[in-house]
């Protein structure tokens, strides 16, 4: 099994940061201190080395540290199966964000092929009660992982059905303004839906006979309007059969960006909306592991993971449980809390490290 880990991190300018170096050695990571001290920028800063907004979907003017607005810089050296990269990710103000990979520039979609980055934070505990929105969004990350591409289909499907959707708001009923553009969802739509497919196979592949302490969730998708065509040419006829409907909706009543992730507990036999919310974290924490298993073996080595203020959601059992399995599978895994208790029971097999504010500066040290 290779390695998959940021083996030296630097942050210059980047929220509370003005500056910080760490040197990571590969061990999980348990991060501590009050709370507003900075602990999940650190997260942050990780996972802006994956592609999309990172694990607070900010803007990148947003990361910028005030007042000094001089744009920001995070750079890393990450050992990635049996390669060494570079990594850098800057922003100025008032443009977005770049990335440069072993001193050339890249696009964004080119850190999922080095890197694989999971997250779990806490605006996700919530991630089973409330809109569609936000399980999507948790879908294509996970999907995202195994696939890198899938962000350009996703790319491609949204800019065909933003012109599609402006011709329906305008009442535009000549198909032929249509046509070019419900084939581009249709390629593009087929192959998100094939792209989350597999992931929930590879998912379900990692969670049977998996040795773990958290609930076996089972994965499903649905449709508000149905069954959704799986194919292009079905898709293809379907929106163009949808078209009248569409019409007087204003926008587009069928593709994968209707779809949802539905989770069910499956020793218990309900669904995980239904489930108490101390389940439902436990049902997140294991869907996590499961990806990271999975990823584990497709891609060759464990995920980095990001758990933001984990341990403070679970009982004694459950918190070392959760720490031997992240050992087990040999994942660099970034954790916060607010004291050094909660990470007692890793020992020596995590690297600690503390997070203190003062006058609006965060500052991270080694313990």
């Amino acid at each position: 099994m290779g390695r998959l880990c940021l083996t030296r991190l630097t942050l210059s300018h980047f929220r509370s940061y003005r500056h910080a170096a760490l040197a990571p050695d590969g061990r999980p990571v348990a991060i501590h201190g009050a709370n507003g001290a900075g602990k999940t920028s650190l997260l942050e800063a990780v996972s802006m080395f994956s592609p999309g907004r990172g694990l607070r979907r900010a803007a990148a003017e947003d990361l910028i540290r005030r007042p000094e607005a001089l744009g920001w810089k995070l750079t890393g050296v990450l050992t990635s199966l049996r390669q060494v990269h570079e990594l850098e990710s800057t922003a100025e103000p008032g443009a977005a964000r770049s990335v440069r990979i072993d001193g050339k520039a890249a696009a964004q979609a080119a850190l999922g092929r080095v890197a694989r980055v999971l997250w779990l934070v806490p605006s996700m505990d919530r991630l089973w009660i409330e809109g569609a929105e936000g399980r999507r969004r948790f879908l294509d990350r996970m999907t995202l992982s195994f696939l890198p591409g899938h962000a350009e289909a996703a790319l491609a499907y949204e800019k065909a059905m933003r012109e599609r959707n402006r011709l329906l708001k305008d009442m535009v009923r000549d198909e032929h303004w249509y046509v070019a553009l419900e084939a581009q969802m249709a390629e593009a739509g087929a192959r998100i839906t094939a792209n989350r497919t597999r992931a929930l196979s590879l998912i379900a592949g990692a969670t049977a006979g998996a040795a773990t302490a958290f609930p076996a969730p089972e994965l499903s998708l649905s449709h508000a309007e149905g069954e959704l065509p799986d194919d292009a040419a079905a898709l293809r006829l379907a929106l163009a059969e949808g078209r009248r409907r569409d019409l007087q909706a204003g926008r587009t009543l069928i593709g994968p960006h209707r779809v949802d992730l539905g989770a069910r507990w499956a020793a218990k036999g309900i669904a995980a909306r239904d489930a108490s919310t101390g389940e439902q974290k436990a049902l997140l924490i294991s869907l996590i592991l499961a990806n990271a298993r999975a990823l584990a073996g497709d891609f060759g080595a464990p995920p980095i993971l990001l758990l933001d203020e984990v341990a403070a959601h679970l009982d004694a059992a459950r918190r070392a449980a959760l720490y031997d399995e992240v050992c087990a599978l040999g994942a660099q895994a970034w954790m916060t809390g607010t004291g050094p208790e909660l990470f007692a029971d890793l020992g020596d097999r995590a690297q600690v490290m503390r997070v203190t504010e003062e006058g609006g500066e965060s500052r991270v040290e080694m313990e």
